[in-house]
């Protein structure tokens, strides 16, 4: 698989993420059809295409910890929008046990088509 087509693949995984939930990067990853694939789920937030509107606050580490350093603008930036749709930080973490997306098999097969334009 290339480049793009993974990229793409993590992109539309991380766009089904439903509010309220969290995935960590392995997750969407393993979703995406990159086992092992974490770090290209970095790779792929940060460099989306300019316009595409991706829940990127979603997207956390296994342990329920932000990537980005608490100090960080980033950080308080996550924690809030998280907070917006319900999903508790406390000291940094979200309980995974309680917010962790769970997409039963319906759901991968039937999702929503991308919302992202490719031009």
């Amino acid at each position: 698989m290339d480049r793009e087509t993974r990229m793409r693949r993590i992109w539309e995984t991380i766009q089904d993420i439903p509010r309220g939930s969290v995935a960590s990067y392995g997750q969407i990853a393993e979703i995406a059809g990159i086992p092992r694939g974490a770090r290209q789920v970095g790779y792929a937030l940060r460099h989306s295409p300019k316009g595409m509107e991706l829940p990127w606050h979603r997207v956390i580490t296994s342990s329920g910890k932000s990537a980005f350093d608490r100090d960080s603008r980033a950080f308080r930036m996550q924690r809030d929008r998280l907070a917006e749709e319900g999903v508790v930080m406390l000291n940094g973490k979200v309980d995974m046990q309680e917010y962790r997306w769970q997409p039963d098999l319906d759901e991968l097969l039937w999702k929503p088509s991308s919302t992202w334009d490719e031009d």
